[in-house]
């Protein structure tokens, strides 16, 4: 499906060259001459980036971002006629995804876009970082992991192999796959080394391994993480 794009300038004529030139690159291309236009493009239509110009009539585009910013992620990359740095430092922190100044190659602001694009959709495929299963919670950016709001204390490889199954829910994992996603770790000349780990984790975790709420193990084939 052709990614949907969104401009909000009130230039007739820029917006008439940008929708040619970008439908030419295959892009669905939306225009909206003023910002309340716009505004209700972008509920009605959910576009996939927003190409907005900060010099509007009515209300300027900083303030066109800042709406947007309160109920979406959408990515937007602004433009200006004007070159002054505060523009694009206030811009960005009210969450624009990049800048261009005025006057600006066409084929760089498709670049632009293409990156930006890129840019998003591999932070929204990026694996979730707080993972919640009944009274367990696991962060990943902090590696923490409660239990009824409580910390569990884990060492960095329970943990690790903890969110490697969790993050794959019912994936069944052999012990030769979890030991080379965890590397570093003394698993001793065999791999039952795994399943001692995983019992040190059941025990943490209160877990009664004949009726397992988290961690299950499918026999002669390894460990799953039990999905929703």
């Amino acid at each position: 499906m052709n990614k949907r794009l969104l401009i909000i300038e009130d230039n007739q004529k820029i917006t008439s060259l940008l929708k040619k030139y970008l439908e030419g690159y295959g892009y669905e291309v939306l225009i909206a001459l003023e910002p309340q236009a716009g505004l209700a493009i972008f509920r009605d239509a959910h576009p996939d980036l927003i190409i907005l110009d900060i010099m509007l009539p009515g209300m300027s585009g900083l303030e066109v971002c800042k709406r947007i910013r309160k109920d979406s992620e959408v990515p937007i990359i602004m433009l200006t006629a004007r070159g002054e740095v505060n523009d694009r430092i206030v811009g960005l922190e009210l969450g624009a995804d990049d800048y261009m100044a005025k006057p600006f190659e066409p084929r760089e602001l498709v670049a632009r876009i293409e990156a930006v694009i890129r840019r998003t959709e591999r932070n929204t495929s990026s694996p979730q970082r707080i993972i919640r299963k009944g009274e367990l919670e696991l962060d990943l950016d902090k590696q923490m992991a409660l239990l009824s709001g409580k910390n569990i204390d884990l060492t960095t490889k329970e943990f690790e192999t903890l969110a490697l199954l969790a993050q794959s829910p019912n994936r069944v994992w052999n012990r030769d796959q979890i030991m080379e996603k965890i590397r570093g770790i003394d698993w001793e000349a065999y791999d039952r080394s795994i399943d001692v780990l995983i019992s040190r984790l059941r025990q943490k975790l209160g877990e009664d391994p004949k009726d397992p709420r988290y961690i299950k193990t499918v026999w002669g084939a390894g460990y799953k993480f039990i999905g929703t």
